[in-house]
């Protein structure tokens, strides 16, 4: 299923959709990374193309993440 979730990045609210398995997936990340969600959904905000949305950016990280074996960062 896909939720919408919001984020302030940079003093900016935002909102994006994702399906609960990539959420989940970010939160391991950010766990695994001993950062704060927040901080992590703001790093990938800060290295995505300009031209790409932030859902996808967030997918294509995770996606990233699991294909390096997952506990290392892409």
């Amino acid at each position: 299923m896909i939720r919408k979730h919001s984020a302030t990045l940079h003093g900016h609210r935002t909102s994006f959709s994702l399906e609960d398995e990539f959420w989940a997936e970010l939160k391991t990340i950010a766990g695994a990374r001993l950062i704060p969600l927040a901080a992590l959904i703001s790093e990938i905000d800060d290295h995505r193309p300009p031209d790409s949305n932030l859902s996808s950016a967030l997918r294509l990280h995770v996606l990233s993440w699991l294909k390096a074996g997952a506990g290392h960062q892409p």
